[in-house]
């Protein structure tokens, strides 16, 4: 199956989208209307199968359009708007995007570096009546259907080492994803699904977006995540479901207190992904907001989903992110012998089935590593019970995650290296009650430089989700014998007791 079967399957005249700021509601014929109308616009700018449509908008009927449209023509590229110029000029040039959708007042930073790289711009914006318009508009070629074979979305997941890795997601992948994710929580025309995920991510693109246009339900998608205004919303529109990081949920608590909302009782579930959910995040949700909490667990190379607790009267277990959702996961000895260990034995999650990449794309090194005889090392720890839940144990990676947004430390670290003062610099996550692990940076100085300055320097280079928070200044960088960073060593000496 491709996107375009999947939008095709529900009926018309029911209603696809709701944009609550606005008050405008998008059936599926509109939506079908402009994916097509979008499709058509793109291949006119030259974009053909296989070419990257970069775009950098905020969550609404805008993203949902393009991210649709571009994967009819050729492969969408979805960009964090929150990228600094540094940022934007990589990901245009490693994506070879042909194309960057902007919005058309801001994004000053994504206009320069598509500017130095040669990149067209088309501004996209939503009109009073709810279509989406494009400026400028090309006409002339219609967009051929996709393949199930071809890529519709390319996405990049940070490693510790070298660049990110480009994860070629094909139409197929996401398809039977959406569709796993749709049977996990029997989602059906009848539910309605808070977006609350930014839609530049797996989570909001797969889980709140394709499983829902696959089953005919209907998205509300606020501009943006407001705990204020969120239950209002649900109330409103009477949402069933909503997805989201455990941060979002911690600050949902505490607007709430312990009160339950007005609104809370239409909620059938609720769901938890990635970022480890804590067991009294858990056991508040549930006590405060009246609906089952399952927590889930994924990762962009499975397209979203991999397990969930079950919807009751399915058990669920707390510090367990569940079953297997139509994929296969085994535990794999992490000493290099490539076996498969027991129920109960902790070892490297890996990981089989059709939702999962062929492999990375231009990265015959990287895929040399992450697949061992048809399976997917995840890097994660885990460990499998007799009834066959998983629970992770731990990141083998190196990965900080914050509130979850994957974290690549090597890449702050390189940019704090570029400041001329700065002789040896090395990032890592710090516990944090709000986002799980915030980031945090020691470096070694080759002149004085006062704090403040390098943490403007890196907000000049890199997104604020990723700037450290707090430099420490040291005298040398733990290390092993054998030269490797003790990062551990750090993050124990900077945790704040």
């Amino acid at each position: 199956m491709t996107l375009l079967e999947l939008l095709h399957r529900p009926p018309g005249e029911t209603t696809a989208v709701v944009l609550p700021e606005r008050g405008i509601r998008i059936t599926y014929d509109s939506l079908r209307r402009q994916v097509a109308a979008a499709a058509d616009i793109f291949a006119s700018a030259g974009i053909g199968n296989a070419a990257r449509v970069a775009m950098a908008l905020p969550n609404g009927l805008e993203t949902i359009v393009c991210f649709l449209g571009a994967s009819v023509a050729g492969t969408s590229a979805p960009l964090n708007p929150a990228y600094r110029h540094d940022e934007f000029v990589f990901f245009l040039e490693d994506t070879d995007a042909k194309l960057l959708v902007l919005p058309p007042a801001g994004a000053d930073e994504a206009r320069r570096a598509a500017a130095e790289r040669g990149v067209p711009i088309l501004d996209a914006d939503v009109d009073p009546e709810g279509t989406v318009r494009f400026f400028p508009t090309s006409t002339g070629r219609t967009a051929g259907p996709p393949q199930p074979d071809d890529v519709a979305l390319i996405l990049h997941t940070s490693g510790t080492t070298g660049r990110p890795k480009r994860v070629p997601l094909r139409h197929r992948n996401l398809a039977v994803s959406a569709e796993n994710i749709a049977q996990t929580y029997q989602l059906t025309a009848n539910d309605v699904a808070m977006t609350v995920m930014p839609l530049f991510h797996v989570h909001g693109l797969l889980a709140s977006t394709l499983a829902t246009l696959l089953t005919g339900g209907t998205m509300v998608v606020p501009e943006k995540f407001n705990p204020l205004s969120f239950w209002r919303t649900v109330r409103e529109c009477r949402a069933t479901w909503y997805s989201a990081v455990p941060t979002m949920h911690r600050l949902l608590l505490a607007r709430a207190g312990d009160q339950r909302p007005i609104g809370a009782e239409h909620l059938r579930f609720i769901r938890s992904a990635s970022a480890p959910l804590s067991f009294h995040t858990m056991e508040k949700l549930e006590h405060v907001f009246g609906a089952p909490v399952l927590e889930a667990y994924g990762m962009t190379e499975a397209s979203h989903q991999i397990a969930s607790n079950p919807l009751p009267p399915g058990v669920r277990r707390a510090q367990s992110v569940g079953l297997g959702t139509g994929v296969k996961i085994s535990i794999m000895d992490t000493h290099g012998h490539h076996s498969h260990l027991g129920m109960g034995h902790a070892g490297e999650v890996v990981i089989q089935g059709p939702s999962i990449i062929d492999g990375y794309e231009s990265n015959p090194e990287a895929n040399a590593t992450s697949f061992v005889d048809g399976w997917f090392r995840t890097g994660d720890q885990g460990i499998i019970d007799p009834d066959g839940y998983l629970r992770l144990l731990a990141r083998l990676k190196e990965l900080i995650n914050r509130g979850g947004e994957k974290i690549a430390p090597m890449e702050i670290g390189q940019v704090l290296l570029k400041h001329p003062a700065v002789a040896e610099a090395v990032c890592f996550g710090v516990p944090h009650p709000t986002w799980g692990e915030e980031v945090t940076a020691a470096v070694v100085l080759r002149a004085p430089v006062p704090v403040p300055e390098l943490l403007s320097f890196c907000r000049d280079h890199l997104a604020d989700f990723k700037c450290p928070k707090k430099i420490h200044v040291v005298d040398a960088i733990p290390r092993t014998a054998t030269g490797k960073i003790q990062r551990r060593a750090l993050v124990e000496a900077f945790t704040e007791k």
